[in-house]
């Protein structure tokens, strides 16, 4: 049986509760979530310990989910990062890639395809 501490961390990143709850519902039971409100507090959780994935929402005040990406892959250019978002435009996915992310998925998720998208890369 896995122990917490055997668990891959996924950090979710949105700036609106509901749409991270629904994050965390899916995941909580097979991974230790973590769960940041703004760009800055990613930031901050990764300096601490990287995540081995990144839930990143495009859409937040301050600092974005693509200036988050870029800022959090000069911690560790390993981290996988999946842009969650309400724009999945071919343009939001070319910008997606252009900052590094690993693929793009579009609100309101499908369960099946952000656990997939999170197998692929952990």
């Amino acid at each position: 049986m896995n122990t917490m501490s055997d668990l891959k961390t996924i950090l979710i990143v949105d700036d609106e509760p509901v749409n991270a709850d629904v994050l965390v519902a899916i995941f909580k039971d097979k991974y230790k979530v973590k769960v940041a409100t703004s760009g800055e507090k990613a930031l901050k959780i990764a300096n601490k310990s990287i995540p081995d994935i990144v839930l990143l929402d495009v859409v937040m005040p301050v600092m974005d989910g693509h200036e988050t990406c870029r800022q959090l892959l000069k911690l560790s250019s390993d981290i996988p990062i999946i842009l969650v978002t309400g724009n999945s435009s071919d343009e939001d996915v070319v910008k997606g890639k252009e900052v590094g992310a690993k693929d793009l998925l579009a609100k309101p998720v499908d369960p099946d395809a952000v656990i997939k998208a999170v197998e692929d890369y952990i």
